[in-house]
């Protein structure tokens, strides 16, 4: 029988006749067994269950990461259209200008309100708003000529004293220098006010596409009304058209579109005259 067996339960079925039988007892392992090995239970970060799911409730983005991407946006969204009025405003410029000469504008041969001969070289080096009236004008040119007035204080507010306002008169028969600086002195100290010969006049309005109706031959005493075309002309310090501002624009608006060009040229690095180098007489 203890052959059939395995070996390790023969010793003890397979005992001597007559031996006493002692009950078989289980032992138990000491109370003091320690485990041979031993590791670190690992540690929850969430101490509730709320915890750890409040860590997926929002997605992969945090409320930080969203307003970073909205500010983003916002940035390029705004770099990107003052980039396209900037290349708008630039294009208007190059398309202004012929080939070797301006479309609009050209030389000047004049005289100021002072009784001195001027040229177009006297005002290069400075903005220009130049703008074609008279002085017996009796509602339209006074009331350009105060918004004219306007522009340049808010001009020279942000970039200072980088442009010169020229009136041009339509009206040389009438508008002597004196009248012509009588005048100009009630709305801006700044005004460069030009007349000259009829001939004159009409060249400098024919360049600048000026429309008016001044009779050539005016008898003295004579009473007329001029018709002109109403628009300020901006020109670049180099002499060349840049944009022309109506009577839709307020002086804020006007101000505003020629501060923008004359940031343009500063932030292409070139030069720009401040102050005013008047011709002694």
């Amino acid at each position: 029988m203890s052959s059939i067996l395995p070996r390790r339960l023969a010793p003890v079925i397979a005992r001597p006749t007559g031996a006493p039988c002692r009950p078989f007892v289980f032992q138990r392992y000491p109370t003091n067994f320690q485990r041979s090995f031993h590791a670190t239970p690992r540690q929850n970060k969430y101490k509730t269950v709320e915890e750890a799911k409040s860590r997926y409730r929002s997605g992969p983005f945090s409320w930080k990461a969203g307003l970073l991407f909205i500010a983003s946006g916002i940035g390029l969204t705004f770099y990107f259209q003052n980039e396209k009025a900037r290349m708008q405003r630039q294009r208007v410029a190059e398309m202004s200008k012929g080939v070797g000469q301006p479309k609009v504008g050209g030389p000047l041969n004049l005289i100021d309100q002072n009784g001195i001969a001027r040229t177009d070289e006297d005002f290069r080096g400075k903005y220009r708003l130049i703008y074609f009236g008279f002085t017996h004008c009796p509602d339209i040119c006074p009331e350009e000529l105060d918004k004219m007035a306007g522009m340049i204080d808010l001009v020279k507010k942000k970039h200072g004293n980088v442009m010169t306002p020229i009136f041009i008169t339509c009206d040389p028969a009438r508008d002597t220098p004196a009248v012509m600086k009588e005048y100009l002195d009630e709305f801006h100290t700044d005004f460069v006010g030009l007349t000259g010969s009829y001939d004159e006049i009409k060249k400098t309005c024919k360049a600048h596409r000026v429309y008016f109706s001044t009779p050539p031959d005016i008898k003295p005493g004579e009473d007329y009304l001029v018709d002109h075309s109403i628009y300020f002309y901006l020109m670049d310090p180099e002499g060349d058209f840049v944009e022309a501002l109506g009577r839709q624009h307020s002086p804020e608006a006007a101000a505003d579109i020629i501060n923008r060009h004359i940031s343009d040229w500063i932030s292409q690095g070139k030069p720009l005259r401040k102050g005013e180098a008047k011709p002694e007489a």
